[in-house]
């Protein structure tokens, strides 16, 4: 494959899995946007429009069967029609994800929303004013760290901080080994430290709460003006929704990066919560093994909030996102069971038809 194809994200793995497409004819390209169930691709010859195939909205039993902005998909190009100057193509196969950052999709619907796909580098991005909030990025670190990327923690706005050194030691403490920085957008401070994580082939997503400021940090990468961007309300640091849609985003610099909206809620589809690294060391001493750190005696992780060695508002935290996450749970399994019924079902009445259909034949 060519040059543009590196720069894309290429490699060998995604190679080995694309081979049985191309041995079909078909060709290889990234979704860089959608929009209803079209797709802007990105191809080896430039960009193009497409649509899934049939099969794939037929066969496909969830909303994450569908592309997702990151995905790499295998396609069948169509002549450009002639009024038209884009290229269009149809997808015919979307390649298996290596990592994800997904989220329940908002309101009752018991789904899973892939927010980006096959990123190496998953910055999430805090602001340093009325927008920082340590369990909101607990929050995030949970989807991260489960999704397969890389998180990295950036503390924006740092030039209207004055304990700026304080904030980063009470990120580091629920960071879980994760990375953290604190930059401005507006006084260029710390925006070096994307030298360390963004070259060549490398894709990664930029997540945070509306006026936090992702906006402004991609344009500074871009080198343009591209992403609009908006004043936050004094009074509590929030902002407009100045990003509408997730985009895939090639850099000058090298790297591609994923710019997302700002997100109203996250709420959890799937974790381990392997961003606790400190209360499941300490939970090991418990007396029980499926010690919830509640009201089960012996808990040795309740002994190190009363002993001054973790903080209560870190247990709760916690023990409020293993809740939501055996919750979840507990909807996708029956969710699921719904799904499995409702297919049994459409298989049964198919198989009546057949029959009924064949019985007609023999008796005419």
């Amino acid at each position: 494959m060519g040059e543009r194809l590196t720069v894309l994200g290429w490699d060998e793995r995604v190679a080995a899995e694309f081979a049985p497409y191309a041995a079909r004819g078909l060709e290889p390209a990234r979704v860089a946007l959608e929009h209803q169930h079209i797709y802007r691709l990105y191809t080896e010859d430039g960009e193009c429009l497409a649509r899934v195939r049939g099969r794939i909205r037929h066969q496909a039993e969830a909303r994450e069967a569908f592309p997702a902005v990151g995905d790499w998909v295998a396609i069948e190009p169509f002549e450009t029609p002639s009024e038209s100057t884009d290229r269009e193509a149809a997808i015919a196969a979307v390649l298996p994800r290596r990592s994800r950052f997904s989220r329940k999709s908002a309101g009752d619907l018991t789904e899973e929303q892939v927010i980006a796909a096959n990123i190496d580098v998953v910055f999430l991005v805090s602001g340093l004013d009325h927008d920082y909030n340590l369990r909101r990025i607990e929050r995030y670190l949970v989807t991260a760290w489960d999704g397969g990327a890389r998180p990295v923690i950036l503390l924006n706005k740092a030039d209207l901080a004055d304990d700026i050194e304080i904030r980063l030691e009470e990120v580091r403490g629920v960071a879980a080994g994760a990375p953290v920085h604190a930059l401005s957008t507006k006084s260029g401070l710390g925006l070096e430290v994307f030298d360390e994580y963004l070259r060549v082939g490398v894709t990664a997503a930029f997540l945070g709460s509306s006026g936090v400021g992702k906006s402004s940090l991609i344009n500074a990468l871009l080198g343009e003006a591209r992403q609009r961007v908006f004043d936050v309300r004094a009074k509590d640091s929030r902002g407009r929704h100045t990003t509408t849609h997730r985009e895939l985003l090639i850099l000058p610099r090298g790297g591609l990066i994923i710019d997302t909206p700002g997100m109203r809620e996250m709420q959890l589809w799937e974790g381990t919560l392997d961003a606790f690294q400190d209360i499941q060391e300490i939970g090991t001493a418990c007396h029980f093994r499926d010690c919830r750190h509640e009201q089960e005696p012996r808990c040795a992780v309740r002994v190190a909030v009363d002993e001054g060695r973790l903080p209560a508002a870190r247990l709760a935290s916690y023990q409020k996102l293993h809740r939501e996450l055996v919750h979840q749970a507990e909807r996708q399994d029956q969710y699921s069971q719904i799904q499995q019924k409702r297919k049994m079902r459409t298989m049964m009445r198919a198989a009546r038809t057949m029959y009924n259909t064949r019985d007609r034949g023999r008796q005419r």
